[in-house]
């Protein structure tokens, strides 16, 4: 025997779906997006001790690197 269900019951549960549906589809979205992704590498480079170091030892080779070829512009 089939029960039918009443229209109302349906209807609720569809609309509960589709509110569970979206929230999934959003935090996908939120994990799938580039800049967020990037955040997170950031953060968590900055986040630790030798990750801070790598970056201050790259910022200090492009500056090297930028006064040389300023030097190297003056000379010529």
């Amino acid at each position: 025997m089939t029960q039918s269900r009443d229209p109302e019951t349906i209807q609720r549960e569809i609309e509960q779906t589709r509110a569970q549906l979206a929230g999934t589809l959003d935090a996908l979205a939120e994990r799938a997006s580039p800049k967020r992704a990037a955040s997170r590498s950031v953060s968590a480079v900055l986040g630790s001790t030798r990750g801070r170091a790598v970056l201050g030892g790259a910022a200090g080779l492009l500056m090297a690197l930028m006064a040389l070829k300023i030097v190297r512009r003056i000379r010529d």
